[in-house]
């Protein structure tokens, strides 16, 4: 939620604070300072604040708490991005330290990041169950029963998703609902699953179609989270009933122009079905409601003066935009060799970007050098990067917002300058058309699994390119390629076509999950997604032998089936449970 709903909860609790202590007769009941009266909350009012508070909490942050909000961060770029084949922690190398091990699989019991990232969603959760315990306090003369079962299907959508987290994190984890009177002795050897399930098939079947306050869930989130549940467990039917009723029912169309969906004027667009909403500059010093999980993921060096160059796109990703005579992708080539880069090339040396054909998604997704990242000009290579010997050549790009935009749309305080108002965009329609593809695919009908794979290419094809051809080669500043850019040509050599047909099951589900990648990159999906389609270790582990040719981070780099597809359950968790949390396999 925005910042505006924060501040909301905010005075409500204040209120309830002054209220609570001014109501007490003598000293001997006066409560302690900062614990309010739950009986303040025994209204409608009473309950929408506690909800609030709850969404308040799925961007995976508290205020500008640094190391809770990175590890908790909604967008899942240290545990789906950063620990697959899609980017490097990128940064110096000790810059938290404690990234590196989950960038090479080497995760410890100890390790504070897992542990924020238990935090967090627990946090969450607290807060989801709290509010349906004050909800059944409430009088039906102060809430109706519709009202009574709209705030809990949202509550129940919220307390299922940090579980969801949660559960792909971790896999083995304690399911705690609001009847549960000690969370600490709550085992995590139940099946999660069902009660997941349970949690978001109420809000799925008690929803509105649409919300009028933007932000809350609605029925269509909760049935893309549900069906994304059940792809989670491989039951394709389930998922797809409820995918069929997302692109038959739910009036989502897909926006004509790729770039909407990663950009502040694209916010809660056609496409949108559940989005986290960020504000800045709207009374909270660092604009803490502006995605603050990820204000690591900026460029640090160069004109933009951001910070602090986490989250680089890898080598492999990059490659993954290869595409042969026909634009169509190198399934299973395009990592043989490496598309040329400007590693360990200075700013003020001659560099000629690649001419190889890409698919355009390439550079509406990353900044490479010699190509305009928005309209902050052409990226200069090394002098952008803050330390490219471990963090590679690129930066990245989805979440950045335009240059005209400083200081309106990004925050004017707060030492994390990057932070803005471009949405994260959790579920939309292209997620659903390619996981439809995937359904499809799964029950041998490729026809169908084509068409919607060639929907979101065509719209690939269709969007406009990336525009700047620029000729100079050395970029020590901005004056050195002033006069030296075509913005009438695009930047690089483009090409994007639909495939012409899927010729069995097993190419059509390589080329669906390749699109995937091509479409989602740097979401924070890749891990998870690897870890479901059971190809991880082997897709890992060549990914970690190869990159070897950029970088010597990933030397001796292993990734171990039935061992590192999930994180330990933190040490600190098991020790204070009192034997009621099992560690994980391995650990």
């Amino acid at each position: 939620m925005n910042k505006i709903m924060r501040r909301y909860i905010y005075i409500v609790f204040t209120l309830a604070l002054l209220l609570a202590v001014n109501s007490c007769e003598d000293f001997l009941t006066t409560k302690p300072l900062g614990v309010t009266s739950e009986e303040v909350f025994y209204s409608e009012k009473g309950v929408n604040a506690l909800l609030t508070g709850a969404y308040a909490h799925i961007d995976g942050c508290q205020a500008t708490d640094g190391g809770l909000c990175w590890a908790g961060a909604v967008s899942n770029w240290v545990f789906g991005s950063v620990a697959s084949d899609n980017s490097y922690k990128g940064t110096s190398f000790t810059d938290q330290s404690s990234i590196n091990p989950i960038e090479r699989w080497e995760v410890l019991t100890e390790n504070n990041y897992p542990e924020n990232r238990w935090r967090q969603n627990y946090d969450g959760i607290e807060r989801v169950n709290n509010m349906l315990k004050v909800m059944a306090q409430v009088d039906a003369s102060a809430l109706s029963d519709a009202k009574r079962s709209q705030y809990k299907a949202q509550a129940l959508f919220l307390r299922a998703w940090f579980h969801f987290e949660l559960k792909r994190s971790f896999n083995n984890i304690p399911y705690i609902t609001e009847d549960v009177e000690d969370p600490g002795a709550v085992s995590n050897t139940i099946d999660a699953w069902p009660l997941i399930e349970a949690d978001l098939t109420y809000a799925y079947q008690n929803l509105p179609n649409r919300q009028t306050e933007v932000g809350r869930a609605n029925k269509w989130a909760a049935a893309a989270v549900l069906a994304r549940v059940h792809l989670f467990q491989n039951d394709f039917t389930a998922a797809e009933t409820l995918l069929d009723d997302i692109i038959n029912n739910g009036g989502f169309t897909l926006v004509t122009d790729w770039h909407d969906n990663g950009r502040i004027s694209g916010n809660n667009n056609s496409e949108s079905i559940f989005e986290i909403q960020y504000a800045v500059n709207d009374g909270s010093y660092g604009s803490s409601s502006a995605g603050w999980g990820d204000c690591l993921n900026f460029p640090q060096s160069g004109d933009m003066g951001l910070c602090c160059g986490f989250h680089q796109p890898s080598q492999n990703f990059v490659n993954a935009f290869k595409v042969d005579a026909n634009g169509l992708p190198l399934l299973d080539t395009f990592n043989d060799t490496d598309l040329k880069s400007d590693q360990g090339v200075l700013s003020s040396e001659t560099f000629v970007p690649f001419t190889d054909v890409v698919d355009p998604r390439l550079d509406m997704t990353v900044g490479r050098r010699g190509i305009p990242v928005l309209d902050w000009g052409i990226m200069r290579g090394k002098d952008w990067i803050r330390e490219q010997p471990n963090g590679g050549p690129y930066i990245y790009k989805k979440n950045l917002f335009y240059e005209s935009e400083k200081n309106s749309l990004s925050t004017t305080t707060g030492w994390a300058v990057g932070v803005n108002a471009n949405n994260f965009r959790a579920y939309r329609l292209a997620h659903v058309y390619l996981w439809k593809a995937e359904c499809a695919a799964q029950r041998g009908d490729l026809a169908t699994a084509l068409d919607y794979v060639n929907r979101i290419r065509n719209r690939a094809k269709n969007s406009p390119v990336v525009m700047g051809l620029c000729t100079m080669y050395e970029l020590p500043s901005i004056a050195a390629y002033e006069g030296y850019v075509d913005y009438d040509q695009p930047a690089a050599n483009y090409m994007v076509e639909p495939y012409p047909s899927f010729p069995d099951q097993a190419y059509a589900l390589k080329a669906i999950r390749h699109e995937m990648r091509l479409e989602f990159g740097m979401e924070g999906h890749r891990f998870f997604d690897l870890i479901r389609w059971g190809i991880a270790e082997q897709t890992l582990n060549a990914f970690a032998q190869a990159d070897t040719r950029i970088r010597s981070f990933m030397q001796g780099a292993v990734f171990n089936s039935n061992h590192d597809e999930y994180m330990p359950i933190p040490q600190s968790q098991i020790d204070i449970s009192v034997g009621a949390l099992v560690q994980n396999p391995g650990y």
